[in-house]
């Protein structure tokens, strides 16, 4: 099998400046999102700084003379082992980085990553923070990955609070990110892939803006995977753009099928990688098997580019202090809550 991929990040309506980072590396057949965290705090440093450490591990681990940063978990496969040492490392660097400097103190960033193996035929997902990881499949939109935040974790302890008590949580408290701690717990799951199936990665900016069916809706209309980026981004700002939205789409097609669109791609005897740059919007470069391209990855970091209800009754400011309150008390008994805010 074959992975292609394709990208784009914009700034938005209302940001300043593009906190977004994201990869491509098709000769190792990675992506990755990340969503920069603290504002004013250098979150564009922090989402940089990961998917760049990110490209370095697997530039400088994969081979022979690999070494590790971090002790090898015999539970887990190879490519297993990649994801989360990658991650945890990522997450290392952001700290430290963090510590280090006044300035960027309390930076910290989300981050999302998809590592299909050799063959094509598995998909390992890796994530911390809210950065979210879906796959169509026969024109069925699934959600891989579970948001590391307040309200999902709400959601998840009390599954019998109503919509508009949901609603009244706040949206941006982030329960686990890189840059929160020393080490990191990496959300893992490994599934097995077929062909057609398409995978987004996406930075909040997206989901924020658009339902699943909007954004299932963009796959069945758009009739390459430069479209389907170009649409999502247009779709996320038409329906008010609060955010910076970043999306990495990567589609599995067979062994034989040769590359088309400018996406691109990765494949079992394929070392081509995309260019090393971008264009003026964000967009991913064109590639396909050229040498040229061979030794490269797309890294897009640090870009400012332009680019119903319920009958119930709303709860009391008192009960939603005591929602979150008990909410956040057992987050912080199972550890898992370090209260840090998504801007």
């Amino acid at each position: 099998m074959r992975i292609r991929f394709a990208t784009k990040t914009d700034v938005g309506l209302l940001r300043e400046r593009n906190e977004d980072s994201l990869l491509v590396f098709p000769k190792y057949r990675v992506g990755a999102v990340a969503d920069g965290m603290g504002g004013h705090l250098s979150g564009d440093v922090a989402s940089a700084l990961a998917v760049s450490t990110l490209r370095g591990f697997y530039s400088n681990t994969i081979g022979p003379d690999r070494t590790w940063p971090f002790p090898y978990d015999n539970d887990l496969t190879e490519e297993e082992n990649c994801v989360v040492v990658g991650v945890r490392l990522a997450n290392q660097h952001v700290f430290a980085r963090a510590r280090r400097s006044q300035n960027e103190s309390g930076m910290g960033t989300t981050l999302v990553v998809v590592v299909f193996s050799e063959s094509g035929e598995q998909v390992i997902v890796g994530h911390v923070g809210d950065s979210r990881c879906y796959r169509v499949r026969e024109g069925q939109l699934t959600q891989l990955t579970s948001d590391h935040s307040l309200v999902s974790e709400v959601t998840e302890i009390a599954p019998w609070l109503s919509e508009d008590e949901v609603n009244q949580l706040p949206s941006n408290v982030i329960t686990r990110a890189l840059g929160m701690a020393p080490d990191v717990v990496v959300d893992l799951l490994t599934t097995e892939t077929r062909v057609g199936d398409t995978y987004l990665l996406c930075s909040d900016g997206l989901n924020g803006m658009l339902t699943d069916p909007e954004i299932l809706e963009t796959f069945s209309a758009a009739d390459s995977l430069e479209a389907i980026c170009d649409q999502l981004v247009t779709k996320a700002n038409a329906a008010g753009g609060n955010d910076n939205t970043t999306v990495v789409v990567a589609r599995v097609y067979p062994e034989h099928e040769a590359a088309s669109d400018g996406n691109v791609e990765s494949g079992a005897e394929s070392d081509g990688d995309s260019a090393d740059g971008d264009s003026a919007d964000g967009d991913s470069p064109e590639a396909g098997d050229d040498d040229e391209f061979a030794e490269e990855a797309t890294v897009v970091a640090d870009r400012d580019t332009d680019s119903a209800s319920t009958e119930s009754e709303s709860p009391s400011e008192e009960s939603v202090e005591i929602i979150i309150g008990g909410a956040i008390q057992v987050l912080e008994d199972r550890g898992q809550l370090d209260g840090f805010l998504d801007d």
